[in-house]
């Protein structure tokens, strides 16, 4: 039976939930009033004044509305730019892990040479170069992130090229795609699945940089970095118009992270194998 001690950790029951009550939050968003209705008589409500459950921003929009429908942008943002990350990466790090030599050391000098940019000023950069909205900052955060997802798909595939059933299929004549897709990246899902998540969460935070900077999502749609950026002129009379979306960032990031953790844990073998010697 396979390690089910990671379901008893109470961090990562944590972070479970945590993740679910995201994904719920951004699936019940219609059900919350719109994130651009604004009521200018009750701009600037103190958390908990008539409807106004987390406040009103100096707009007088519903806060707690507009991080929930936020929730949606970041998700959104979180999954498709960690998946563009995990297309380039794998299939960057597959092919430079299965067919080595002069291939492989172009391919990781090019990784080299993406990691030596701070990711910051790079996603800046790439930002800046095309018109601000969340289109672009999805493809701006899985540009800059792929580099550490190939390293690892790498050294996964050149582990694995050593392996009986690989070198089996290779006398037996398989095609390069055949063991690649057969042999090869099915048994590189464990350590991917993992770095997958708590891409989500590093996403998470570029987003919400680059949409502080107006990089990213474009006012008046309801982005957390957007919301913070909007409420730093306001911080002396109306702090809560930055910290809730502070606070619900950093609760996105902590529950993916919490999240991979887990993950490690459930398959990671060598764990289990730990485990089951003590």
């Amino acid at each position: 039976m396979r390690n089910k001690r990671w379901i008893r950790e109470p961090f990562v029951i944590t972070g479970v939930f945590m993740v679910i009550g995201l994904c719920l939050a951004a699936a019940l968003a219609p059900l919350f009033a719109s994130p651009t209705a604004q009521n200018l008589s009750a701009r600037l409500s103190d958390p908990g004044a008539g409807l106004f459950l987390l406040g009103s921003d100096h707009f007088g929009r519903d806060l707690l509305a507009r991080i929930v429908w936020g929730a949606r942008i970041s998700l959104r943002v979180g999954i498709i730019a960690s998946s563009i990350s995990l297309v380039i990466g794998v299939l960057l790090g597959t092919i430079a892990g299965y067919f080595g030599g002069k291939i492989d050391s172009l391919i990781m000098r090019l990784t080299d040479v993406m990691m030596g940019f701070p990711p910051l000023l790079f996603l800046i950069a790439i930002a800046a170069a095309f018109e601000p909205g969340i289109n672009t900052a999805m493809l701006a955060i899985g540009l800059v992130s792929w580099p550490s997802m190939a390293r690892l798909t790498r050294g996964q595939v050149m582990t694995i090229m050593s392996r009986e059933y690989v070198l089996a299929g290779t006398a037996m004549g398989y095609s390069h795609i055949r063991l690649m897709a057969n042999h090869v990246l099915p048994n590189c899902i464990a350590p991917l699945l993992v770095a997958f998540s708590l891409g989500i969460s590093g996403a998470i935070m570029a987003e919400a940089s680059l949409s502080f900077l107006g990089l990213g999502v474009q006012p008046p749609d309801a982005s957390w970095g957007v919301m913070i950026n909007e409420g730093k002129d306001f911080l002396r009379v109306a702090p809560w118009i930055s910290i809730f979306p502070g606070i619900a960032i950093a609760l996105a990031v902590l529950g993916f992270n919490l999240l991979g953790e887990g993950l490690r844990d459930a398959l990671d073998v060598r764990s289990e194998l730990k485990i089951k010697n003590q």
